[in-house]
């Protein structure tokens, strides 16, 4: 396995290759003399780079060279399975050196798309064969690049006589979409954890300790059982030496009912699901503003004013003239509008009501004028920034918009939750979006005191910190608890072993109040590892400080899965069946030998006392049920429990 990378992603990608799948791996990282952001920044992630250097100390080392120019390598040292490389750039000498021509799978997660997108191309150039695995931020070019990059090992396996992509498959991934539903379910009170992909609708929610006498819903299945250390402030979230207090992941139905007092993360819907026009048609509202945004309120309280005073002249010249109603309002209209028709020799009571509407027209001409500026104004700002109304409350208050920030701000709106953003930067990436969905935003630096007031921090429910620099989050959110203790508080950082540190200190000070930290690349690097082993990891839900993943997996590539019953299959710790998939809608071409699947198997009938979604989908799969080899599964499974069935369907091919 070839990784390379700029930032903490590619550590902890590798890192998970080494420790989790016992791959060999070689990293290729810039020089450590490179600098490629603000001061300000590169020294809040050199001090989060030092914490993870000693976290991973044993998969992954270090170069000593000062690091080549114009893209070259610079050697590297050899750990154990893993080699380290320095290169400015994934350049094809790089590409080479790192053994690319011999490599199972490289994956590309550069910050940069250009860089990852110019490296995939000469990379399949050097192996056509290569499953390749690249960071994306841009999904609808990552669409296109991934058909062309497929295309090229098509064209490449035709001319070599072989049938189909094999292993040569290309996966687009994105940091940023994998971490932020999890980003949001820990925000939001009461937000299920949601796992979308391509139709596929997974969806779980926490719930708390049943009462005495009680028994606890186990949905259709139980994923996890929350730590019992929840409730004590000096506890972190979740314990990571092992025992009675950490929380487990698919336990058995005897740990189930033996667990009192501890919270549950239960399956609640399995499903295909076409996304919904209104997220999609969500980007597109603001264009043009709705008739109450035209005219301010106390406009609009002015023209009905002058409206009923239109009426009261025109009731009272009915009765005084005794004319047809109509018809005294049609006098009524003249005279407001200066209209010359002069009451000569009327009675006294017409004459007086004549210059009562001359008084209000006279009036009404700057209420018009006010409300033509103002209907210009409004369309003119449809595409500004809002602020925040005066009397908002409730809502979420979220800090960044770059890359995190921005895929955070649509999730959020798609679940119709009310935010303020802060930014402190006019050009930065996720503006665009906020201002197309009517999201009030703040300019300004969240670490000056005022501008946390100016989002209405005091009346919000949560704050989520995702700013690209950990101490700006982190003073965030002290400066957002000295003002509101209990306040709901998600923050990322850069580093898993930081993001530890803070939780705890944060926790012990604030033992009322919500708080979680979560590492993006301890998110997002399961999903990266599982793509460069051929699987499709559909997604991934964090349970306090692990991961549970979600992958689409053919029984037949399984010994574990094969010919056994869903019961027999089920490895409590480890892997959980969930559904049945009996059209592949889930299990990618790359994924499948290189003959194809052929038709379902006797053995792996679909079952008729199992639940089955509109689409074909069956879920809520009886015991009994028998696993053929062309059954595809969708299951849930730890980070070892995946690794232990994708190692021994490599030794399975390797073998005799």
């Amino acid at each position: 396995m070839v990784v390379c990378g700029d930032d903490g992603l590619a550590h902890r990608l590798a890192a998970e290759l080494r420790g989790v799948y016992e791959e060999q791996v070689t990293l290729v990282v810039p020089p450590a003399q490179r600098t490629t952001r603000a001061p300000a920044v590169e020294r809040a992630r050199a001090v989060s780079a030092a914490l993870l250097d000693r976290m991973v100390s044993a998969a992954v080392g270090r170069a000593s060279g000062n690091g080549g120019g114009n893209g070259g390598g610079n050697g590297g040292e050899s750990t154990g399975r893993e080699r380290t490389l320095t290169a400015d750039e994934p350049s094809e000498v790089v590409l080479a050196e790192a053994g690319v021509a011999q490599a199972a799978a490289l994956a590309l997660v550069y910050e940069d798309d250009e860089t990852n997108i110019r490296a995939a191309l000469t990379a399949r150039r050097l192996n056509p064969r290569l499953r390749l695995v690249l960071r994306l931020y841009n999904w609808r070019l990552g669409q296109h690049i991934e058909e062309l990059l497929d295309q090229t090992a098509a064209l490449a396996a035709a001319a070599d006589g072989t049938a189909g992509l094999g292993d040569a498959s290309t996966t687009v991934l994105s940091d940023a979409d994998t971490a932020a539903p999890a980003l949001v379910a820990s925000a939001v009170a009461g937000t299920t954890k949601v796992v979308q992909t391509e139709g596929l609708l997974l969806r779980a929610v926490d719930r708390p300790p049943p009462g005495p006498g009680q028994a606890a819903d186990p949905g259709l299945a139980t994923l996890a059982l929350l730590s019992p250390t929840l409730n004590d402030p000096s506890a972190m979230d979740g314990s990571e030496t092992g025992g009675e207090n950490e929380p487990q992941l698919l336990p058995d139905a005897a740990a189930v009912r033996a667990a009192s007092g501890r919270g549950t993360v239960v399956l609640e819907q399995v499903s295909y699901t076409v996304p919904p026009a209104s997220a999609s048609a969500g980007l597109g509202r603001g264009v043009v503003p709705p008739f109450t945004s035209l005219f301010s309120r106390r406009l609009r309280l002015s023209l009905a004013g002058l409206a009923g005073c239109v009426l009261a002249l025109a009731v009272a010249l009915w009765l005084v003239t005794g004319i047809h109603p109509l018809g005294a309002l049609y006098l009524t209209l003249l005279d407001l509008f200066a209209i010359d028709d002069p009451a000569i020799g009327a009675s006294t009571g017409r004459q007086v009501l004549q210059l009562l509407s001359g008084l209000v027209g006279l009036l009404l001409l700057p209420v018009l004028l006010a409300a033509v500026l103002e209907a210009l104004g409004t369309f003119r700002s449809a595409s500004a920034l809002r602020k925040p109304p005066r009397g908002m409350s409730g809502h979420v208050v979220l800090l960044g918009l770059g890359k995190i920030g921005t895929r955070v701000l649509k999730r959020l709106r798609e679940l119709n939750i009310p935010v303020v953003c802060v930014e402190s930067g006019p050009e930065a990436r996720g503006l665009a979006l906020a201002r197309r969905l009517r999201v009030p935003v703040v300019l300004g630096d969240v670490t000056q005191e005022g501008v946390l007031e100016a989002a209405k921090i005091h009346r919000a429910n949560a704050l989520l910190a995702v700013t690209s620099s950990d101490t700006t989050n982190l003073e965030a959110v002290l400066y957002a608890r000295a003002l509101r203790p209990d306040l709901r508080v998600v923050l990322r950082l850069y580093d898993d072993d930081f993001s530890t540190a803070v939780f705890r200190t944060l926790r012990a000070a604030h033992p009322q109040a919500l708080t979680r930290s979560r590492s993006v690349s301890h998110l997002a690097a399961p999903a990266f590892a599982g793509a460069m082993l051929g699987r499709q990891i559909l997604g991934a839900i964090p349970v306090e400080r692990r991961v549970l993943l979600f992958a689409a997996v053919r029984v037949g590539d399984h010994p574990q899965l094969a010919g056994k019953t869903v019961a027999e299959a089920f490895r409590a710790g480890a892997w959980r069946v969930l559904a049945l998939d009996p059209t592949g809608s889930c299990v990618p071409a790359g994924s499948e030998p290189a003959g194809g699947a052929g038709p379902a198997s006797q053995t792996g009938s679909r079952p008729a006392e199992a639940g089955q979604g509109e689409s074909g989908l069956v879920w809520n799969l009886p015991d009994t049920y028998v696993l053929g080899d062309e059954d595809r599964v969708v299951l849930a499974a730890t980070r070892r429990g995946m690794a232990e069935l994708l190692r021994r369907r490599t030794r399975r091919q390797e073998g005799p």
